[in-house]
């Protein structure tokens, strides 16, 4: 384990290095870039008494020119012309960038870290729905395949039953691979920064995070359900029936519950074994999660969170706010890795055990 810490740290230095050199060297590069003037005007020295908004100060100027390079009018209008486009242009930036630019002060950096802490809210919330509802619907899913494949329907009812269950669960993956934002404009039309609630239903539902990982814990339910020791256990009493309602099945309830037990049923020996086998699948889940919200933010134009105003920042080429955003969402994936190592490491120590 202190091996993985120490990797966690290294990296976190490493990139946390890289970024903020990264963003020193962008800075100084941009700040030469603004400061570096045409070679027309270094040519007629100072000339900062010119108002070149006014055309009859750029008319003498013109003037003074020709005066003072007689002969060679066509260049030195050239020259004027090109002075007055870069001063033109310096006006510009320099208005539109005091509209846009934002410094990272001690006000800015707090209003950052209260974006971060309510991204930190959903993600955490939405982490937590999405490995709830992955081990439930791959758990309903293997129960009721178990049970099907035990005592298949033989009357006209429990044949429409069926046909009615595989429609719905058609229904219901065609829903949870929908983008996020088919979803939310097939709902309501307006999203403003009090959706918080609707963004996480958005990204537990949507971008297909959740079927995707619920088909991958499905096939270690199925892996495991296939090793001898399932056959050990029968043979040493263990419950072995998935029949709903039956006195050594499995009740509804305790596939629903958030921290699922089967006690004295084979089957709790299968899940906890799948449950070991996919906690490593968290890391790149945090991955996929925070992609989707941003997906989500960006495609609804919600406003007031952290990675939309990531983008619109980086948009700016505010690169200091765009760097500490940056460092705190990865700062959260190294912390959920370290929160998956940890808890595998504890894991394998009570197996020892």
């Amino acid at each position: 384990m202190k091996a993985k810490l120490l990797e966690h740290f290294t990296a976190v230095v490493f990139v946390t290095i890289v970024l903020i050199a990264g963003l020193m060297i962008v800075t100084t590069l941009t700040r030469l870039e603004s400061t570096r003037e045409p070679p027309a005007l270094r040519a007629f020295g100072d000339i900062s008494f010119v108002d070149f908004r006014n055309p009859f100060e750029v008319a003498l100027l013109k003037d003074a020119v020709d005066l003072y390079y007689p002969g060679s009018h066509a260049r030195n209008d050239s020259l004027i012309t090109a002075i007055v486009q870069y001063k033109e242009k310096q006006f510009a930036a320099k208005y539109l960038d005091s509209r846009v630019t934002q410094e990272l002060t001690v006000e800015r950096f707090f209003e950052i870290v209260a974006m971060y802490v309510k991204f930190l809210l959903v993600y955490v919330l939405v982490m937590a729905l999405t490995w709830y509802g992955v081990q439930t619907l791959a758990s309903v899913r293997f129960v009721y395949k178990k049970g099907l494949s035990a005592s298949p329907p033989s009357t006209l009812a429990a044949r429409l039953r069926r046909g009615l269950v595989l429609f719905l669960s058609g229904a219901g993956v065609f829903l949870l691979f929908c983008p996020a934002y088919v979803i939310a404009y097939a709902i309501r039309t307006e999203f403003n920064t009090d959706t918080v609630i609707f963004m996480i239903l958005l990204g537990v539902i949507s971008n297909g995070v959740l079927i995707t990982y619920a088909n991958k814990f499905y096939s270690f339910l199925v892996a495991e359900s296939r090793k001898g020791y399932v056959d050990t256990a029968i043979v040493k009493n263990c419950r072995a029936s998935y029949r709903f309602g039956a006195a050594d099945g499995i009740s509804p309830g305790s596939l629903l519950r958030p921290f699922k037990k089967f006690h004295g049923h084979v089957f709790d020996h299968i899940f906890r074994n799948a449950q070991y086998q996919y906690m490593p699948t968290i890391k790149e889940q945090a991955s996929f999660l925070i992609s989707g919200l941003i997906i989500i933010e960006m495609a609804l134009n919600i406003h007031g969170h952290l990675t939309y105003e990531m983008l619109r920042q980086l948009l700016y080429k505010n690169y200091s706010s765009v760097v500490v955003m940056i460092l705190f969402i990865f700062y959260t994936v190294k912390a959920t890795e370290v929160f998956a190592d940890y808890i595998m490491f504890k894991s394998e120590k009570r197996l020892e055990n």
